[in-house]
């Protein structure tokens, strides 16, 4: 199983970004009990969730994001999009997708992707 992020990069704050993380040997268009996601780790913290989706396409955002980005996956590509709107410093992270996991428990997910650099910064 494979996963691949890309969209990552420098924005200035209030900018936009869209990152896409495509799947490979792994179907993300089960409804079964496994979720998919976004996750994020900033120098010194630890990694936190972001958007998680279900195999309905049930979509629940870190309050942090509410409002500002939108998760989606496109099943008949095998790939998750992250669009990421008004960006803010604190938003400056590694950012990975995740497959075959349980909401927002990080420790569940089963496969990750090698993370795309978000940074935000004037």
């Amino acid at each position: 199983v494979q996963l691949v992020e890309s969209g990552g990069g420098l924005v200035q704050p209030g900018g936009s970004l869209r990152l896409s993380c495509t799947v490979s040997e792994y179907s993300i268009s089960t409804i079964d009990a496994y979720w998919v996601g976004w996750f994020r780790q900033a120098p010194g913290k630890e990694r936190e969730g972001v958007a998680v989706i279900y195999g309905d396409g049930s979509t629940i955002y870190a309050d942090s994001v509410k409002g500002r980005f939108t998760a989606s996956k496109d099943n008949s590509k095998n790939t998750l999009y992250l669009q990421m709107n008004s960006l803010q410093v604190e938003d400056t992270a590694m950012y990975y997708c995740a497959a075959k996991g349980f909401g927002w428990t990080i420790s569940s997910y089963n496969y990750w992707g090698q993370g795309t650099q978000v940074t935000v910064s004037s």
